[in-house]
């Protein structure tokens, strides 16, 4: 059987970081050590080599994953592409998987990676995340799965995915879905798959969403802060299942009555958030005001859907549909 053909897109990041031997920092290197392990990952597929750029994860906006996206696009334009992996940071590598997953359709795997030991590290993982990942983007079963995570042996979906540790190299967790597969020595084995995919076309990120999370006894001013500033969109994590402070609450009121549209989801890792509680500051009250509760995504992805959103649909309706 004939090799796949896979791009491999470095972004930076710890995997391709090393730990100063002087001051103990983990700091970024001139000549990414990733580049030098081609020899290796061509044991599994051909592979076409970009640096789409150096940068530590906290770096990464959504500029930058507009500019993935559409790397992956010019790549396909100008080869019979097979899959994609892409290295990445760990701080912001669940929103990159998620913007990509709704800005892309295509049919083969698009994989990112990363790693929470750099290279010179005892027990870096980044080389072995890096061969799993390529070994997952050639594998008949992760096509039309949409965009997916693979690290320490599994494979998780861009949807559900977050970091849950500082630290550990068992960090990337899906809540309340688990992964979606899980790699072998001989295999790659995936298990379920997403019921429905959504895609969004974006040529340009314009707009400003800001995300507050709310907390016991939350100042209401920081509501007016946001209208203040002109952004042009709100995402609150919520208590439970979208609750909030009544002062809060009066604040949200008048924001999409000024028409800023006003995104909820729930501050906790497990559930959804739903209009329920009909008391003052309670989730059925602020859906009826026009808030829009988000369905099973955390805060950060839900920022990244109203930036993608705003750009896309018009209206408050259309919006809620979006959602």
């Amino acid at each position: 059987m004939s090799k796949k053909t896979i791009l491999l897109i470095h972004t930076g990041g710890t995997i391709s970081m090393q730990m100063s031997a002087e001051t103990g920092a983990v700091v970024q290197n001139e000549q990414n050590p990733l580049t030098a392990e081609k020899h290796m990952l061509s044991t599994y597929a051909n592979i076409i080599e970009v640096e789409a750029f150096n940068l530590p994860s906290p770096h990464i906006t959504p500029n930058e994953m507009l500019r993935l996206r559409n790397c992956i696009a010019e790549h396909v334009d100008k080869y019979a592409i097979d899959g994609v992996v892409i290295t990445h940071g760990t701080d912001t590598l669940e929103e990159t998987a998620y913007f990509l997953d709704l800005t892309t359709r295509y049919n083969f795997p698009i994989v990112l990676t990363g790693a929470m030991r750099s290279s010179n590290e005892l027990g870096a993982d980044g080389v072995y995340n890096l061969v799993e990942a390529v070994r997952v983007a050639c594998s008949q079963e992760a096509r039309e799965k949409g965009v997916l995570v693979v690290m320490n042996d599994e494979i998780h979906h861009a949807f559900n995915i977050t970091k849950t540790s500082t630290s550990s190299v068992n960090t990337f967790q899906s809540p309340q879905y688990g992964p979606i597969g899980l790699i072998t020595k001989k295999t790659v084995h995936i298990h379920h798959m997403p019921v429905k995919r959504q895609f969004v076309e974006v040529e340009k990120i314009e707009k400003r969403v800001a995300l507050l999370k709310a907390y016991a006894g939350m100042e209401a001013d920081l509501i007016d802060a946001v209208a203040t500033l002109q952004y042009d969109g709100l995402v609150l994590e919520g208590f439970g299942q979208g609750n909030v402070t009544p002062a809060v609450a009066e604040r949200l009121t008048k924001l999409v009555a000024d028409g800023m549209p006003v995104i909820l989801v729930s501050r906790c890792f497990n559930g959804i958030a739903e209009g329920v509680y009909g008391y003052e500051g309670g989730g059925k009250q602020l859906e009826d005001v026009g808030v829009i509760f988000a369905t099973g995504i955390n805060g950060q992805k839900a920022r990244l859907k109203l930036l993608i959103g705003l750009n896309q649909v018009h209206g408050s309706v259309e919006l809620r549909e979006f959602f």
